[in-house]
């Protein structure tokens, strides 16, 4: 069977995304599977063998190598941001027929948008911060917003991963400049009511046709939040499993689960909350989470004691069932 590994994106998660991608290339069975490894970018689209590249043809995703069509029988998707993670390109796959892991079009264009996320979860009663949604279009009213929400606040674009795009907002005066960082990822923007508790994240997947959540990881960021610096240069603690109460665990595990349910999701997620008053409120999902060393989900994966290759197996499976 003719996998390609599918990475890179045009957004600044690109970096990020490519790292993530050469932890499937090392784990996948090569006794079960031919395995490719395939860049998206701004520049093109690309078979990557070496210092060897082959366009991709975007009619129906194949390429010509030495005078012969590739074709792939399914896509391994960990793109992180556009067009990836956000249904382009999984809309893109199932109308030429290509099998992909990971969730369907519908559920990753849904997952990546935070007000609509919010909007779909809202009638369920997850917890979560109060919220102002805006745009670059909208007069926003400053006082009125931080009237409302209070201070410290929060400024997210609205569609964007690895906390690009999100700036906390202390003092009045910093507003200005967290609406510009947000404005520069996305021309719709979430303002949120800061929940100061414990923050943890929460890895969950389909295995054997059952939500299963493999851990629950406590982050401890050295910066304000749990920015890009935090997630990616080491400047956190990552503390898996979470050093917490049975009630607490129990309430985010069924939490997690409910919410993965809910969105209707398939493929490797990660949940992440504020625990506030003992009660978990939901801050995002992440449907293409990293998988580069200094990830969250493959520590919590190493945690339970499972083989990435067979995690990658079940994905596989999934994938050719949904055609």
């Amino acid at each position: 069977m003719k996998v390609a590994v599918v990475m890179g994106g045009y957004s600044g998660e690109c970096e990020v995304s490519l790292r993530s991608g050469q932890l499937i290339l090392n784990n996948l069975d090569r006794s079960k599977y031919e395995v490719f490894e395939v860049h998206i970018l701004k520049e093109g689209w690309f078979l990557v063998e070496g210092e060897k590249k082959y366009p991709i043809n975007r009619g129906d995703f194949s390429a010509e190598k030495n005078g012969t069509t590739l074709r792939f029988d399914v896509i391994a998707n960990i793109i992180h941001g556009t067009p990836g993670e956000d249904g382009q390109l999984q809309a893109y796959w199932k109308l030429i027929g290509i099998p992909f892991t990971g969730c369907d079009f519908y559920q990753s264009a849904l997952t990546f948008n935070k007000r609509d996320t919010l909007s779909v979860l809202a009638k369920f009663n997850i917890p979560k911060a109060k919220s102002v949604y805006t745009s670059k279009k909208e007069t926003i009213d400053r006082e009125a917003i931080i009237a409302e929400l209070g201070l410290p606040l929060f400024v997210k674009a609205n569609q964007s991963g690895s906390s690009l795009g999100v700036s906390k907002v202390n003092r009045p005066e910093d507003f200005e400049k967290a609406l510009q960082a947000a404005f520069e990822v996305d021309e719709n923007i979430l303002i949120e009511s800061f929940l100061d508790g414990r923050e943890f994240s929460v890895g969950v997947l389909k295995l054997n046709g059952k939500t299963t959540v493999l851990g629950i990881t406590e982050i401890i960021p050295e910066n304000d939040f749990f920015d890009y610096e935090a997630k990616y240069l080491g400047k956190s603690e990552e503390v898996t499993p979470a050093q917490i109460d049975k009630e607490t665990e129990k309430k985010l595990i069924e939490t997690t689960r409910k919410v993965y349910d809910i969105l209707g999701m398939t493929g490797f997620s990660r949940v992440d909350f504020i625990v506030m008053n003992e009660e978990p409120y939901f801050i995002e999902i992440n449907t293409n989470p990293g998988l580069s060393p200094q990830s969250i989900f493959p520590q919590q994966v190493a945690y339970r004691g499972l083989k990435f290759s067979d995690l990658l197996d079940s994905e596989i499976e999934l994938a050719l069932q949904r055609v």
